[in-house]
Parts: C-alpha cells; structure tokens; sequence
C-alpha cells in the first residue's frame, strides 16, 4: 500500500528542512506533500532547496493563512496514497514512529489509526493544564461518542484513504481533529490507537495552538458534530 504524509506548514523556518529530513530518512513516504498555508517568515524561500532533496516531495502554496485543517484538506485532495498520515512540521512528532501507525491499516485490521501520546511512548514531560485539556476534550469525545480514546487532539493520525474521501470536511482550524474523529466514529470505521514518541515544544518555541481560543471550538465541534453531519 503507498503511503502518503502530508505536512501542513505555516512559518517553520527553522525546522521545516530537518523536519523533511526526518520523514526522508524512514524511506516509507511514497509521496510527501507539503502544503505552505501562507508562511510569512521565509519558509517559502526553502522549497526549492527542499523540492530538490527526493522527488517524492511536492508543496502545495496556499496565498493566504486558512488554518492547519485548510492545509490538511488541501493536502487530502492531492494525494495519491491508499495510506493518508498527517505530519507536522515542528519535530514534536517521530516519523520513526510510521511503521507502527501504518500496520494495522495494511493488515486489515483497522481503518484509521491514531498515534497516542498517553499509551506509554517517550514523552517530554510538560505542560500540565494543557495535558488536561486535551485529556477532558477526549473524555468527552467518548462520553459522545461511545468510544474508548486516550488522544482524540494528536497529530499523528493514519486513515485509509477511501475512508478520507468518503467524509466532507470543513474545519479551517485546529478543530479538524475533534471534526474528523467525530465522522469517523459517527459512520463506525475501526479506530485503533498505537503508541507513540512526543517531544512537544513550548509556545516561545512556536507551538501554535492556544488552548484558551481553540479548546472551546474542538469543545463546540465535538457537540455540533454529535447531532448534525
């Protein structure tokens, strides 16, 4: 089965390059699209440097900033993978960790396949408020839901790629992933979860989320999605 990554990247001057480097080195990516939704930094003098390393990287430029699910939607669109796997750009996630995420997808044994964080991998220890946002955004996933995640807001997420274009996506924002979990386990498609490494970054390093403005929209989108599609 080919897999495709698809990284979506916004102002990633620094790490973009190695971040690349990283997915190259694991020789597994068919395809990386890289989809630039409107750095502003100089991430975008990078691409052609970056073009040349394998040529299996193509990059996507949105003309404007949309949001981290307008990138992965876009990047969605292009691939051509049976495999679809989300990667970002910042090195809190190990592309090592690709041959676990990808495997029960190419044993039949799942659908879509998360990367959690909190099922025993390496991982940086910090940020204890945030640690219980995103445990009380995934207790409520399940309580809605009727499921059993540990990580419903990680990155590291692997789909099958018939079941990507069967739902109709919206979000522009960080709420794609309480969306798309919500429509995956909505239509009943078998999630597995793996272990994974995590090294996250803290927020004078770049980290883009804020848990103030994006926890109660994945709050909102879990609920709005619960009774409407």
């Amino acid at each position: 089965m080919k897999l495709s990554v698809i990284m979506p990247v916004y102002n990633e001057v620094t790490l973009l390059e190695e971040a690349v480097r990283q997915v190259l080195a694991v020789e597994m990516a068919d395809e990386l699209i890289i989809v630039d939704d409107g750095s502003t930094d100089g991430t975008r003098s990078l691409y052609p440097s970056i073009e040349a390393l394998d040529e299996s990287i193509r990059v996507i430029l949105h003309d404007r900033n949309q949001g981290k699910g307008a990138a992965v939607r876009t990047g969605f669109s292009a691939a051509k993978g049976d495999i679809l796997l989300i990667q970002d750009a910042d090195l809190e996630y190990d592309p090592r960790d690709y041959a676990n995420l990808i495997r029960p997808i190419e044993e039949g044994r799942a659908d879509v396949v998360y990367g959690s964080r909190l099922r025993g991998g390496p991982t940086r220890a910090m940020f204890f408020w945030h640690m219980i946002g995103n445990k009380f955004l995934t207790l409520v996933t399940n309580l809605l839901y009727n499921s059993i995640l540990t990580d419903m807001e990680t990155c590291y997420k692997a789909f099958r790629a018939d079941v990507v274009r069967g739902i109709s996506l919206r979000s522009r924002g960080f709420e794609f992933e309480p969306e798309i979990t919500s429509k995956v386990l909505k239509r009943g498609y078998r999630i597995y979860e793996v272990p994974i490494s995590y090294y996250g970054r803290e927020f004078e390093e770049g980290k883009k989320i804020r848990p103030m403005k994006d926890g109660p929209m994945a709050l909102w989108t879990l609920i709005k999605y619960r009774f409407v599609d």
